[in-house]
């Protein structure tokens, strides 16, 4: 096991910027909760949250609150960011179970990198960033809580 530990970026380098799409996800993250645009009308979840539903195209939408569980569906490692040489971040793709279909990208944070794995299995955690925003990452669920 390595000394290294996957980070998120300091918060002040991160900033959003939100639309009528996007808001209520971004609004719930604020308040620490995970939430996924599901389409009233066909039951279709999408991540990132899109005006319309590409199934039906209905306008539509439920935001429905997620667990905060999630299981890796693709990742990345990255060493060094512009000004940040020193940090590891592992950039993820989280399949949501609570919400069929939807993936999210995110980093998982303080996990050694070598530890990752396809199908790991995470939970989601809330990082402050610039303005008062916050930015949901994952943390690994430990071996024993994956019983």
């Amino acid at each position: 096991m390595s000394a290294v530990r996957a980070q998120a970026l300091p918060g002040d380098r991160v900033h959003i910027t939100t639309d009528s799409a996007t808001e209520p996800f971004w609004q719930a993250a604020k308040e620490r909760r995970l939430v996924a645009c599901e389409c009233a009308d066909c039951g279709h979840f999408r991540m990132p949250p899109t005006p319309f539903c590409p199934e039906c195209q209905s306008t539509a939408v439920d935001w429905v609150r997620l667990s905060g569980q999630g299981e890796v569906y693709s990742f990345t490692v990255i060493h060094g960011f512009p000004g940040l040489p020193d940090v590891t971040m592992v950039a993820a793709v989280v399949d949501l179970p609570d919400a069929p279909g939807a993936r999210l990208v995110s980093n998982i944070i303080d996990v050694d990198p070598a530890d990752v794995r396809i199908g790991m299995r995470l939970a989601v955690d809330f990082w402050p960033i610039a303005d008062g925003w916050q930015l949901p990452v994952f943390r690994a669920v430990e071996p024993a809580e994956q019983r």
